[in-house]
C-alpha cells in the first residue's frame, strides 16, 4: 500500500506544538474591517489552539 499523502491546504494551515496539539491563525481579519473596533482586531491577532472536537479531523488530513 502506497504512503498517504499530507492535505496540501492542512500543511499550510496548521502547525503542531510540542505537546502535539494543533495550532491555527484566526479568521476575520482579511476585510470589511472597519466595522470592527480596534479592541476587536486586537483580538484576533496571534494563534489560537484548535477545538478538541476537529483535533482528530485535521490529525487526519496531515497524516499524524
Amino acid at each position: 500500500m502506497p504512503k498517504m499523502k499530507t492535505h496540501s491546504s492542512a500543511k499550510k494551515r496548521f502547525k503542531l506544538t510540542g505537546s502535539g496539539k494543533i495550532k491555527r491563525n484566526q479568521a476575520g481579519k482579511r476585510h470589511l474591517l472597519r466595522k470592527r473596533s480596534k479592541k476587536a482586531k486586537l483580538n484576533l491577532t496571534g494563534t489560537t489552539l484548535v477545538s478538541t472536537a476537529d483535533t482528530k479531523r485535521i490529525l487526519n488530513l496531515l497524516c499524524k
